[in-house]
């Protein structure tokens, strides 16, 4: 292929062929299926997790109810944050798409005419992923590992270079640790405040600050402190 010769050694182009080369043999049904898996099947199945853990979050209640939803919020926030935080890095570096430049790919999805480092989709589900798991250990890692195949995904689809979504996995996840305490600091008093009020505070439990905390959350031993330092574990 003229687009692998021109490649050189270079290992980032030598992988994006052999992952892409996947999708040559693969039957029509199943590019399909990964062009939908890639672009919104993985984002939408970890915006459920996080939907699933805040439920259970409210249902059990407890006095670090309020924390862990504050968290839970984050996960969102973070995943937008680290996109805005994108959108200059991709002006800068200005790299074109892999199919501008190289030719025999197989390109599952048309209309990618922005640039392609970083990928936006790596940023944002890996954002979303490590926010996740900041609030629960178990429904983090199963998105973490959804967050991976969605960026392998990108590569199989021909619209990113491996080292595009490396990097979105890296930006995501260092806004969703860094920004993490900032972040508590700021919702947490507002998730307390919700939880108080007579009319939303189901939002952040049902059961009232006094039940039972959860026990997969990152800091086990939280439940058992006072509510500012459930704040300061989660901020951690």
């Amino acid at each position: 292929m003229a687009g692998l010769a021109e490649s050189g050694s270079n290992p980032d182009v030598e992988l994006l062929y052999d992952i892409n080369g996947l999708a040559k043999d693969a039957p029509h049904w199943f590019d399909r299926v990964m062009e939908f898996v890639g672009e919104y099947g993985l984002l939408f199945a970890i915006v459920l997790l996080v939907l699933w853990c805040w439920w259970g979050v409210r249902r059990r209640g407890g006095e670090d109810a309020a924390s862990h939803v504050a968290a839970l919020v984050w996960a969102p926030l973070a995943a937008g944050v680290a996109v805005l935080i994108n959108v200059p890095i991709r002006g800068f570096v200005e790299r074109p798409r892999p199919f501008k430049t190289h030719d025999g790919l197989e390109v599952l999805i048309e209309g990618k005419n922005d640039f392609s480092f970083v990928s936006d989709h790596a940023t944002l589900v890996m954002a979303l992923a490590v926010a996740l798991f900041v609030a629960h250990r178990r429904f983090g890692i199963a998105a973490i590992v959804l967050a991976l195949f969605g960026g392998f995904a990108r590569v199989y689809m021909g619209v990113h270079y491996p080292t595009d979504v490396v990097g979105g996995f890296a930006l995501g996840t260092a806004v969703a640790l860094l920004l993490s305490p900032v972040a508590m600091a700021l919702l947490t008093p507002l998730t307390r405040a919700i939880e108080r009020s007579p009319r939303v505070g189901w939002l952040v439990s049902a059961r009232g600050p006094e039940g039972t905390a959860g026990r997969d959350a990152v800091i086990p031993g939280a439940r058992k402190e006072s509510a500012g330092a459930g704040e300061r574990d989660l901020a951690a």
